[in-house]
């Protein structure tokens, strides 16, 4: 029986600040004010920005979409019509230490194919947060 495994290197704090510069570049591109969250593969918060104009919510809900791909490893654009009654995770229970939240914005981030972190934006419209989490994720690959 093989026992080696493989090491994939942990999401760096150089690789959050590439993510958040990635991320802000989008934004500001676009007009739009956002605050971005990265966290590490424990949850754990690696960087954080929010532009002076960004409503002050944007914070946490930026925090909360990237703890939401985190634990799912799924995008949560992907997971907006799973929380809709008779969707597959309707009644999910949220007795984490964060409520997880189903809107656009929140991305993992993978290596080498393993979850190493997630980032998520807030601020925007969904679609348009989920837009800057994602060219974030491909400027870190």
């Amino acid at each position: 029986m093989n026992t080696t495994a493989t090491a994939v290197s942990p999401l760096t704090t150089q690789d959050a600040e590439t993510l958040v510069d990635a991320a802000r570049r989008a934004a500001e591109a676009a007009g739009v004010t956002v605050a971005i969250t990265v966290l590490d593969a424990g949850g754990h918060l690696l960087a954080f920005r929010r532009d002076d104009r960004a409503v002050l919510i944007a914070g946490e809900t930026s925090t909360r979409k990237a703890f939401t791909a985190l634990q799912l490893n799924t995008p949560t654009a992907d997971l907006v019509d799973a929380v809709q009654p008779g969707g597959l995770f309707h009644t999910l229970p949220t007795a984490l230490d964060r409520p997880l939240l189903f809107i656009a914005g929140g991305v993992p981030v993978h290596r080498d194919g393993r979850l190493i972190g997630a980032i998520g934006v807030g601020g925007g419209a969904p679609a348009e947060d989920h837009g800057f989490a994602t060219a974030a994720v491909e400027a870190l690959a």
